[in-house]
């Protein structure tokens, strides 16, 4: 892997793995609500939130999503990728203060297309509370060779 360009396809194999890990925070769970405008108050009002079955604040779905996208954007397979789709399967919420670890997996690889499948799940204390496969365009030497 390299700044540039990370994992060629042709560097890729079954059961390689990246992760990183991020303490969801009030402000990222407001800033989240702010660029994307969901307001919805099960995320910005604890009160409106007891009310809930979650019985307090939960962060977007989509903003432990994010992490997600982090490790594959900057280290599996990294940069110069490019993101083609994702199944989510929402497990358990989290929470302003939850540390969140994304985790990839090389699942599957596609050379001829260099595409490549990958197995990603969020954590919360080791507790999946996401779930899914990403697929990913990879770069490939064979293209900088021409």
């Amino acid at each position: 892997m390299n700044a540039q360009n990370g994992y060629d396809i042709e560097d890729l194999q079954p059961g390689m793995s990246a992760h990183l890990a991020k303490t969801v925070t009030d402000s990222d769970i407001v800033l989240f609500a702010g660029v994307t405008t969901d307001t919805n108050p099960v995320h910005l009002d604890e009160e409106f939130a007891k009310t809930t079955a979650f019985g307090g604040r939960i962060a977007h779905g989509m903003l432990s999503v994010g992490f997600i996208s982090a490790v594959l954007g900057t280290r599996l397979p990294g940069p110069g990728t490019i993101y083609l789709g994702q199944t989510l399967k929402f497990k358990a919420p989290v929470r302003p203060g939850d540390t969140v670890t994304a985790t990839v997996t090389v699942k599957e690889i596609i050379p001829e297309k260099k595409r490549v499948i990958l197995e990603t799940v969020c954590t919360v204390h080791g507790k999946p509370v996401i779930e899914g496969e990403a697929t990913m365009m990879c770069t490939s030497r064979k293209d900088s060779a021409a």
